[in-house]
C-alpha cells in the first residue's frame, strides 16, 4: 500500500528534486478521484535545513516521521557522493527496506542509498554524469548508466532531474495501476511514461586531444569521412602501422576499438542532424555511414534505447517537426 510519503531532507539539498516528490506526492487531487497521500518533509540533520539555491526549509517532522512511512524519498542535495550521513539516517533507510516500505532516490540522492548500503547487489542509477563515481563509491553495486530510473527489491533510483518524475509515476503505477499513475501525470502537463534512457541526453565528443600522431590523424580522418566504408587495415595503412600495431595503440589512446569508436560518432552525427536538420531517417542514415534506416536503427536500439524518430520528436520543438521529412 502507497499511503504514507516521508521525504528525507539533509542540508544542501535540491530545489528541484524536491519538488518533484512534492509535486506528484504532496498535491490534493481528490477533486478527481486521485489518492490523497499523507505526505511530510522530515528534517534529518539539524533545523532549519539549508536548501539549494539560498533558502532554508523548516519543518515539524524530524527523523523519527521515516518510521511511519511507506515511502521514503532521497532528492539530491550538495556533495552526496563525497559528505557523511548521520548514521541514524542511514539505518532508518534499512530499516524501511526491511519493513518492507520503498526508498526512492532523485539523482545523486542515489548516493545516500548507497551510503545506507541498500545498492549492494543491486541494479541502479543515477545522473549520468556520477555514474562511475557512483560505481567507484559502491563496487559491489550494479549501477545501469543508460535507463532513466530502475527498480531493485524495493529500492528505485533514478537519473537526473526529471527522471525523478519518471521513477515516482513507476512507483505509482506499479502500486496503485495505470489510471492513477496517468491521472497524475495529466494534471503535471508531463508524459505517463517516456521512452528511451538517458543514454540519449549524453553527449560524447571527440577526445580534445591525442597524445599519439599517428592515431590522432587516423581520428580525425574517420571523423571527417564518417559516410564511408573503413577497416582497420586501411586505416593502419594511412597511418603507416601494421593492423595489430594500429589496433594496439589505438586502444590505448582510446580506450575502445575503432570499430566501437567510430561507431559513437556515427551516432552522434545522426543525432546532430536529427535534432538540427530536415533531413529524412533515411538520408542521416547515408551521411552517417549506417547505409539502411533499419541499421540505423538498431544502433539506435541498442546504445541509445530509443528510435530515431522517437529521437527526433523528443529534441525538435512542434516547429521543426511540422518541417521534418
Amino acid at each position: 500500500m502507497l499511503k504514507n510519503v516521508a521525504v528525507a531532507l539533509t542540508h544542501g539539498v535540491h530545489a528541484f528534486e524536491l519538488g518533484v516528490v512534492a509535486e506528484v506526492f504532496g498535491l490534493d487531487r481528490s477533486d478527481q478521484g486521485l489518492p490523497v497521500y499523507d505526505f511530510a518533509l522530515a528534517a534529518c540533520e539539524p533545523r532549519p535545513l539549508r536548501a539549494h539555491p539560498g533558502y532554508t526549509i523548516d519543518t515539524p517532522h524530524g527523523i523519527e516521521r521515516l518510521a511511519e512511512a511507506d515511502l521514503i524519498a532521497v532528492p539530491a542535495g550538495d556533495d552526496y557522493g563525497s559528505r557523511e550521513f548521520p548514521p541514524e539516517l542511514l539505518e532508518a533507510l534499512r530499516a524501511a527496506v526491511d519493513r518492507g516500505a520503498w526508498v526512492l532516490s532523485v539523482c545523486a540522492g542515489a548516493f545516500l542509498v548507497g551510503a545506507a548500503g541498500l545498492l549492494d547487489g543491486r541494479r541502479c542509477t543515477t545522473h549520468w554524469r556520477y555514474t562511475d563515481e557512483l560505481a567507484r563509491a559502491h563496487p559491489q553495486a550494479r549501477v545501469q548508466a543508460d535507463v532513466l530510473y530502475v527498480e531493485d527489491r524495493g529500492v528505485i533510483t533514478s537519473a537526473g532531474t526529471a527522471a525523478g518524475i519518471d521513477a515516482c509515476l513507476h512507483l505509482v503505477r506499479r502500486e496503485q495501476g495505470s489510471h492513477v499513475a496517468n491521472g497524475i501525470a495529466r494534471r503535471m502537463v508531463v508524459p505517463p511514461h517516456r521512452e528511451g534512457g538517458q543514454a540519449q541526453y549524453i553527449e560524447h565528443p571527440l577526445p580534445r586531444q591525442c597524445g599519439d600522431d599517428a592515431i590522432g590523424g587516423a581520428l580525425r580522418w574517420m571523423e571527417e569521412h564518417l559516410d564511408q566504408e573503413v577497416t582497420v587495415a586501411a586505416l593502419a595503412e594511412r597511418a603507416h602501422l601494421s593492423a595489430r600495431t594500429f589496433a594496439r595503440r589505438f586502444r590505448q589512446e582510446t580506450g575502445t576499438t575503432p570499430y566501437q569508436w567510430l561507431l559513437g560518432q556515427r551516432l552522434l552525427r545522426a543525432r546532430h542532424l536529427l535534432e538540427d536538420t530536415d533531413l529524412t531517417v533515411e538520408a542521416v542514415a547515408l551521411r552517417c555511414g549506417f547505409g539502411d534506416p533499419a541499421v540505423l536503427r538498431h544502433h539506435f536500439l541498442s546504445r541509445l534505447s530509443t528510435t530515431p524518430q522517437a529521437y527526433r520528436r523528443t529534441f525538435r520543438g512542434p516547429t521543426d517537426l511540422s518541417r521534418a521529412g
